[in-house]
This record gives structure tokens, C-alpha cells and sequence, in this order.
């Protein structure tokens, strides 16, 4: 069974930094190009971030772009998302997805998420 695990969410002042993790299991998590997507209150799922699983190549959403790195170590079958210059509007909730990118009605939700709180 696929199962992704989101953590490190929490309240942070605008300006700060969280350090966002996926667990990985029921599948060969090297083999998968993975990302990051976050629903803001009220609104719909926003893509992220990506990162392909040959060479490791990343991308971002330009709100997020030069804020936020994705990162993996496939050693220990885990997706990060570090997220520094934290602002209001980053406030979500984050999932990792099994895909570098989706949009909208695309984006395939499998996971119970992490809450980001920028707020002072």
C-alpha cells in the first residue's frame, strides 16, 4: 500500500523557516519524480514544487521560487521541503504528491497533509 506521511508543519513568524518532511513506503521511491502542493484556506491546491527522480533535477512555482528548496534522499525514501522567508500568504496546508507537478482537478491528494502557520 502507497502511503506518504507529511510532518514538520507548525506556527512560524513571517521571516522564518520550517523544514518540511514526506515518509515514503508501498513503493520504489527512487523510481518516482515527486512534489509539493499546498491548499490556502478557501482556496485551491497550489503546485509547489517538483523533483524528478533522474538527475534530481528541481522546479518551482514563482511564488515560492529563491524561498524554497525540495530536496530527497532516496536512502531513506523521504521528500523535504525547506521553506526560509516564510510569509502570511505561505499559509496552508502542504502535500507531498507522487508527481514533479499537477494542477488543479490533476493534483491527486493520497495524503493527510501538514499545517503551515506564518503568522506574528
Amino acid at each position: 500500500e502507497v502511503q506518504l506521511v507529511e510532518s514538520g508543519g507548525g506556527l512560524v513568524q513571517p521571516g522564518g523557516s520550517l523544514r518540511l518532511s514526506c515518509a515514503a513506503s508501498g513503493f520504489t521511491f527512487s523510481d518516482y519524480s515527486m512534489g509539493w502542493v499546498r491548499q490556502a484556506p478557501g482556496k485551491g491546491l497550489e503546485w509547489v514544487s517538483g523533483i524528478y527522480s533522474l538527475g534530481g533535477s528541481t522546479r518551482y512555482a514563482d511564488s515560492v521560487k529563491g524561498r524554497f528548496t525540495i530536496s530527497r534522499d532516496n536512502t531513506k525514501n523521504t521528500l523535504y521541503l525547506q521553506m526560509n522567508s516564510l510569509r502570511p500568504e505561505d499559509t496552508a496546508v502542504y502535500y507531498c504528491i507522487k508527481s514533479p507537478y499537477c494542477s488543479g482537478n490533476g493534483c491527486i491528494i493520497s495524503s493527510p497533509g501538514t499545517q503551515v502557520t506564518v503568522s506574528s
